[in-house]
Order: structure tokens, then sequence, then C-alpha cells
């Protein structure tokens, strides 16, 4: 909502309501002081706006930014809570979160978990908004996944051929 108000007998504005009130904090209006929004008749002393007169007995916080400060690593939903944001069209982001539990069982629990870590923030990510980090927890999730089955592969193969050399060598 967009305010007026008259200040060393000139009009100023418009501004917004958080601005306005800011100007009330500060003390460069009163309740003496002339406003006007649209849908009053008229101009009206700041004291009889019932929107505005609390702000007058009693201070507002401070108003919380719309950026992030700079260093941040916080940054806002995309969309407001409760409504989730879909992927573009073609854009569908699997968590892999059944083959990381596959791997962790069968292949490499210890990759296998990181895996799961991976693939158990995609769809919470994807939510929140934030599609860059959900595809990026989803490849790294793919690519614990296909570690822990290397790593599988590459530790059955030398112990068979381990276990083919010491039955070869008759110390078996």
């Amino acid at each position: 909502m967009q305010w007026y108000y008259a200040s060393e007998g000139k009009q100023h504005g418009p501004v917004g309501e958080v601005d306005l009130r800011e100007l009330i904090r500060a003390g460069k209006l009163d309740a003496e002081s002339l406003v006007w929004r649209e849908g009053m008749g008229d101009w009206q002393p700041l004291g009889k706006v019932d929107d505005l007169a609390t702000a007058l007995a009693t201070p507002e916080p401070e108003a919380v930014p719309d950026e992030p400060e700079a260093g941040s690593p916080y940054q806002p939903p995309a969309a407001p809570v409760g409504q989730s944001v879909t992927p573009a069209v073609g854009q569908d982001i699997p968590n892999y979160l059944w083959q990381a539990i596959v791997v962790a069982l069968l292949c490499s629990p210890i990759f296998g978990i990181i895996a799961i870590v991976y693939a158990a923030k995609v769809d919470s990510l994807k939510r929140a908004g934030n599609l860059a980090a959900a595809q990026d927890a989803s490849k790294k999730a793919k690519m614990w996944c296909w570690v822990a089955v290397g790593v599988s592969i590459v530790v059955t193969v030398l112990l068979m051929a381990v276990g083919a050399f010491g039955e070869a060598s008759g110390n078996f």
C-alpha cells in the first residue's frame, strides 16, 4: 500500500508502509503529521489513522531485508511455504535413493551411506526450489553409487585372484 505524507510544508511520496513506519520511528513524523493513501477521503493526522497510530506508541522491529546479506549462505525460498517448485519440462531430477540403499547393503556400506546422504537431499532441495543444488546432489548420489559398485567389483576380483593364487601354490 502506497502512502503520501506532508513534511516541512511539502508533499512526499509515494512510500511503502514499512518506509512510512521507519519515518515515524525516526521521529520525522508525529501524530499531527498529515498522511493520505488511496481509499481515504482526505488527508488526516497520522494519530487518527488506525493502521499507523500503533506505530506512534510502539517502536517497530527492524525490517528484514529482501536480499540476503553479502556472504550469507542462505537464499530466500523460490516458492511460498507449502508450495513446491516443479522442475522445468524435461528436467526430472532423480534421487537414486533405492540404488544407494542397494549398494549400501550389497556392495560397499561406506560408499553406499555417502550415496544415501546425497540421495536423501534431492527431494527436499527440489521442494525448496533450489534446483541447481538438487541436480548437484543427484549427480553426487549417482557417482557414489557407481563408486560403491566399482570398489565392490575390484575387491571381488582381487579376492578371487588371491584365492586362485593360494590354491595354485598349495597354501590353501
